[in-house]
């Protein structure tokens, strides 16, 4: 059976097309949603793919109405297979129930694993250079030393309440204890 999805992202658009163009390829079924599809949760989708079964075959009008990305389009590919759903897209004339369409979608997803090493590695060479510059990644630190011993100082007059300490220093009661209270080995005795 085909199983037809479509998506547009503002209730402004229609999906008149899409559905045309679906039922034009014997979908017995049509599923919608009217979302962008940086959304991770689309309802219609998650019900197309809960109405799919072993056999059928999930058709969009455009590869874009179906994935967020390259990678998730590839993720999406990996489960229908696992599924035994096939997969068509009407524009691109790509069909993973053909073996040529599954040539298709694995050259993709070889271009998406090497697109996601790539990134890494531009990472990581971008750290080791801030690094060799003396630049530290994270989040700056909320204490300098001279507050640290400050708060220090607060806690252990005992006159101030923890509150107090935090509003003064204009920090959360986790970052106070980090300070004041340092962490020991629990298995050397204190």
């Amino acid at each position: 059976m085909n199983v037809g999805y479509a998506r547009v992202s503002t209730d402004d658009q229609d999906l008149a097309l899409q559905r045309d163009a679906l039922t034009a390829a014997s979908c017995e079924r049509i599923f919608t949603d009217t979302m962008s599809g940086a959304k991770a949760e689309r309802p219609g989708m998650r019900d197309a793919l809960d109405f799919c079964r072993v056999g059928d075959t999930l058709v969009v009008w455009r590869l874009d109405r179906l994935g967020r990305s390259l990678t998730n389009l590839i993720e999406l590919m990996s489960l229908l297979d696992e599924r035994g759903i096939g997969f068509k897209s009407l524009s691109e004339q790509i069909d993973t129930t053909t073996s040529g369409g599954k040539l298709v979608f694995h050259i993709f997803g070889a271009l998406s694993e090497f697109e996601r090493e790539l990134i890494r590695e531009r990472t990581k060479a971008g750290l080791a250079a801030a690094r060799a510059r003396g630049r530290q990644g994270g989040r700056p630190k909320k204490l300098d030393a001279k507050k640290v011993a400050m708060a220090q100082a607060l806690y252990k007059e005992g006159t101030h309440s923890i509150t107090d300490i935090c509003e003064t220093l204009g920090v959360s009661r986790a970052t106070l204890y980090r300070v004041i209270k340092p962490r020991h080995d629990p298995c050397e005795p204190t």
